[in-house]
């Protein structure tokens, strides 16, 4: 019934929280390449 999800204290899975952490710096490093390929391309 828990799927290995379980909460302890009130406080989120830490696997859920290792994977936010990893989404922001992706979405920073891919946002940073968008940022380089419009900055040559001028």
């Amino acid at each position: 019934m828990g799927h290995g999800e379980e909460r302890e204290n009130g406080r989120s899975p830490r696997g859920l929280l290792i994977r936010l952490f990893l989404y922001l710096i992706g979405g920073h490093v891919f946002a940073g390449f968008l940022y380089l390929l419009f900055a040559v391309g001028n």
